[in-house]
C-alpha cells in the first residue's frame, strides 16, 4: 500500500476533522508504532504501522461494512432532499461522508440494506452480470398463482420492452404472503412485476442480499457492523479477493 499522510488516515479512520486531527498531532497525543508524531502531514502505510491516539489504538482499515434493518418511512438515497436518508438512523460514531448503499430500498419498503464504503464492491453486488440474489417476502392484494411462478421462472416478463431475469417466486400456505427471489435491481422492480401480473404488493421486505440474511435479533432502524466472515462471503459471491 503507498504511504498516505497521517491526517488523511486518522480522517478516514473517523478520528475527527483535520482541524482536530492537527491539533492533536500538535499537543503530541499521536504516535505511530510508539514514536510520538507531531506533523499531521506525516507519511506512513497504515496497513503496516501500529497507530495510537491518546493512547488509543487504531486498527487500519480500507473500507467499512454495515447492516441496516431498514424501516419504512426513509429513503436509500443520501441525496434525496425530499425523505429523510437511511444515514440518519446510525449512531454518531459511524456517520461518514462516503458511505454508500448498495442497492435501492423505497422509501415504504422494509428490511436488509448494506453500507459499504468500497465501491467496486458495491458495483458488483448490483450489477446483473454477478447475479447476486437479493429475497424478499411481499404480501400481496391477491393471491399469486402457480402461472406467475412459472412466468417469472421462464424470464419471459417484461418491463418497458425488455426481459427479466428468470425470477423464483415461492408460494407457501397462504399465497398473499410469499417469497421473491430476482438477481437484478430494476426500479421498483418487485412491485412492477406484480402489477405486469394485475397484481398488488401491499408490504414488502428484504429478507436476504446474496450470502447474507437479515437477523432475526436485528430490531427495525438498527445497524451493526459486518462479521469478518460476512465480508468475505460477499467478496467471495461477486469474485473479488478479501477487502480486508
Amino acid at each position: 500500500m503507498a504511504k498516505e499522510r497521517l491526517d488523511r488516515v486518522l480522517g478516514h479512520l473517523g478520528v475527527g476533522t483535520r482541524k482536530e486531527i492537527h491539533k492533536l498531532a500538535r499537543a503530541g497525543l499521536i504516535a505511530v508504532d510508539g514514536v510520538v508524531v507531531t506533523d499531521a502531514a506525516f507519511k506512513f502505510d497504515p496497513s503496516l504501522s501500529r497507530i495510537e491516539v491518546a493512547g488509543e489504538s487504531l486498527v487500519y482499515q480500507p473500507f467499512f461494512y454495515l447492516m441496516l434493518n431498514k424501516p419504512a418511512g426513509y429513503v436509500t438515497s443520501t441525496k434525496d432532499p425530499h425523505g429523510i436518508p437511511v444515514t440518519a438512523l446510525l449512531p454518531e460514531e459511524w456517520q461518514r461522508s462516503d458511505w454508500m448503499p448498495v442497492g435501492r430500498l423505497d422509501k415504504d419498503t422494509e428490511g436488509l440494506l448494506l453500507l459499504t464504503t468500497d465501491g467496486e464492491l458495491l458495483h458488483r453486488l448490483t450489477h446483473p452480470r454477478w447475479k447476486v440474489a437479493k429475497r424478499y417476502y411481499v404480501e400481496l392484494a391477491a393471491p399469486a398463482t402457480p402461472e406467475d411462478v412459472a412466468v417469472f421462472a421462464a424470464g419471459t416478463l417484461e418491463l418497458e420492452g425488455e426481459r427479466l431475469q428468470p425470477a423464483e417466486l415461492h408460494l407457501g400456505s397462504n399465497p398473499r404472503q410469499v417469497e421473491l427471489v430476482i438477481r437484478e435491481g430494476r426500479f421498483h422492480q418487485v412491485k412492477r412485476m406484480f402489477a405486469a401480473r394485475g397484481n398488488q404488493v401491499t408490504y414488502l421486505k428484504r429478507i436476504a442480499f446474496g450470502p447474507l440474511a437479515l437477523p432475526g435479533d436485528l430490531p427495525p432502524g438498527a445497524a451493526r457492523k459486518l462479521l469478518s466472515e460476512e465480508i468475505g462471503a460477499l467478496y467471495d459471491a461477486v469474485g473479488l479477493g478479501r477487502g480486508e
